[in-house]
């Protein structure tokens, strides 16, 4: 099961490029790196973790 890249921010609703910066929970929730900042990197649908999201090429 790959890992979905989302390419938008779900708070601001910026572009995020599959080989830049973001942040996911375990539920794959995707936000900016602004945002994530801003939630202290908790999860606003879950509670859980903000990580960086891994990056792809391309």
């Amino acid at each position: 099961m790959a890992l979905e890249m989302r390419a938008v921010c779900e708070k601001c609703n910026v572009d995020l490029d599959a080989g830049g910066d973001a942040h996911i929970c375990s539920y794959e929730c995707t936000f900016c790196t602004d945002c994530s900042k801003e939630m202290n990197s908790v999860c606003p649908n879950c509670g859980g973790e903000l990580v960086a999201r891994p990056k792809r090429k391309g």
